[in-house]
């Protein structure tokens, strides 16, 4: 297995070019970076294979996270997948057209709405979920459990400011 990688050839070029910077970030976040791109390459192809787009994978876990009968107002929609009402609500059109899911009355409120996921938006977004995990297992393999777990604790620790 080789011990330097592409960031580590990046980081001695800068550092040969300008001694006077630390580039200690560049070690841990252009890393980061650079497996971002595999795993939205991995997970656009988990969605692709169920027939789904990023974002209609985002409104339909959403929906199937929510557990039976799959279905969430449009404003815990939003809250969950950090758009634009403007943006939820076309989306949820587009997701009407393609029968992954109804709109219907929400029976506690007759002025509001309920967003309702279809059975095959259920199929659609269960395939992909499965796809994913495996995909997502495989970018993971060259790191033990143990490692997996650390590494989840550190980028927990990061991501708390930002969440």
């Amino acid at each position: 297995m080789p011990t330097s990688d592409e960031v580590d050839r990046i980081v001695d070029a800068w550092t040969r070019e300008r001694p006077d910077l630390d580039f200690t970030p560049l070690q841990v976040l252009s890393r980061v970076g650079r497996l971002a791109r595999h795993l939205d390459r991995a997970r656009r192809t988990a969605f692709a294979a169920s027939d789904l787009e990023s974002w209609e994978f985002d409104v339909l876990s959403a929906l199937r996270r929510a557990g039976a009968p799959y279905q969430l107002s449009p404003k815990s929609l939003l809250q969950q997948t950090l758009v634009s009402s403007g943006t939820m609500t076309n989306r949820i059109d587009r997701l009407v057209q393609r029968t992954l899911v109804e709109r219907r009355t929400d029976p506690n409120d007759g002025r509001g709405i309920l967003v309702v996921m279809t059975p095959l938006g259920t199929e659609r977004v269960d395939a992909a979920i499965a796809q994913l995990v495996t995909a997502e297992a495989e970018l993971l393999d060259a790191l033990s459990p143990l490692d997996q777990e650390r590494l989840a604790i550190l980028l927990r620790k990061l991501s708390l400011d930002f969440d």
